[in-house]
């Protein structure tokens, strides 16, 4: 019986570089969770000073537009709840 032809592998190949492992960089954000707690808080008592003293309070003139204000702090507390790691 006949042998069968054997195939050469080429002696050319090279293989493709290996990956190396890159550095994530943490920075330090230590100022997040204090930033945030302190908006939710402003925000939240901005808004019970305005129900507490019947709209006199914080800022008169803008009268319910108060109530905005408050949720704007909370809505800046979360917005910075973003930059968490």
């Amino acid at each position: 019986m006949p042998k069968s032809r054997i195939r050469k592998k080429a002696d050319d190949y090279t293989p493709p570089p290996s990956k190396k492992a890159t550095n994530i960089k943490l920075t330090n954000r230590s100022w997040v969770a204090p930033v945030m707690l302190a908006m939710f808080l402003i925000g939240l008592a901005w808004i019970v000073v305005f129900y507490v003293t019947d709209g006199k309070l914080p800022i008169d003139p803008l009268g319910n537009w108060n109530i905005v204000v408050g949720f704007g702090f909370i809505a800046a507390g979360f917005g910075v709840s973003t930059q968490w790691k």
